[in-house]
């Protein structure tokens, strides 16, 4: 059966909308929880409203040089690389957007990530395995995934999720302090203990959770921006094709677990069984192909 791609990208977006208002909910009773066990929820609401916003100022003004330097991206010109400048030109046309930056990151396995606040400070990083590897069709493939990270704004998304996290691992450590250094009378009464209860569990599970969280969103926006790619270039067939041939890729040397949600494919080494796909930073390439093949 074909499947329709504006369809496609509608219900991840729904989705990704879904998953994003949980993990809300979930700092929500973490701080309100950790304001209880000081004697007021409105003031661990207050709190983590401020840790909220002091991180999200640091990571939004900072992120992305930090993510090109822990990938030792290197920027590039037109002269160096043209058939990239042109690639990356064409497509930014075509999506309405401005030309992300080109980086290039020197090694021989087949990837490429997206990053930046939004389209105007965005900024498009290839491997030179990547580039040497994929004809025509397979590159702009391959760019207009990462272009589409960029128009349907992942770029921002993932880097609010990377905040999230951060703000729920920080609160349940407080939380968990709380409790250890609570005298354990302070707070009488059913709806005490059960709230203390449910504290002490959400304390120990929400670092698990955002994790969970985190690359579930990662792998929604992967088929969203496959199929945004398909839109853009109107030939599926060239990102499939290009997927093809990332599947086989060797790991990226640098890869590190921070930014490997950020590829178009998984940089670490490939490791197989139900928790690996657990905890996977992509959905399985072969059904990503499938999709594309299907449009």
């Amino acid at each position: 059966m074909k499947v329709n791609m504006f369809d496609e990208i509608r219900r991840n977006k729904i989705r990704s909308s879904f998953i994003m208002s949980f993990f809300l909910v979930l700092i929500g009773l973490l701080g309100g929880i950790l304001g209880f066990m000081y004697g007021s929820w409105i003031f661990g609401l207050v709190i983590s409203l401020i840790i909220g916003v002091v991180y999200t100022i640091i990571v939004f003004n900072s992120g992305d040089s930090m993510v090109l330097k822990l990938n030792r991206a290197k920027e590039v010109t037109k002269k160096e690389y043209p058939h990239l400048f042109h690639t990356l030109e064409g497509l930014a046309i075509a999506a309405n957007i401005p030309t992300p930056k080109a980086y290039v990151i020197e090694d021989k396995a087949l990837n490429a990530f997206a990053t930046g606040k939004d389209p105007k400070s965005a900024s498009i990083v290839v491997t030179t395995g990547l580039l040497e590897t994929m004809n025509r069709q397979e590159l702009e493939g391959v760019v207009a995934h990462e272009m589409s990270h960029v128009k349907n704004y992942d770029i921002r998304v993932m880097m609010l999720t990377a905040v999230l996290v951060g703000i729920t691992v920080l609160l349940s450590n407080f939380l968990l302090r709380s409790f250890m250094y609570s005298s354990g009378d302070d707070k009488k009464g059913n709806i005490g203990i059960i709230l203390v209860l449910i504290g002490l569990v959400l304390a120990v599970l929400t670092p698990l959770f955002s994790e969970l969280i985190k690359l579930a969103i990662s792998r929604k926006r992967e088929y969203m921006a496959d199929a945004s790619a398909a839109v853009l270039t109107r030939y599926p067939p060239g990102l499939a094709s290009a997927l093809e041939k990332i599947k086989n890729s060797m790991p990226l040397k640098n890869a590190n677990r921070a930014t490997a949600h950020l590829y178009i494919s998984n940089p670490l080494k490939k490791t197989k069984g139900f928790f690996a796909t657990l905890f996977s930073t992509h959905p399985p390439i072969e059904e990503r192909i499938r999709r594309l093949k299907a449009m």
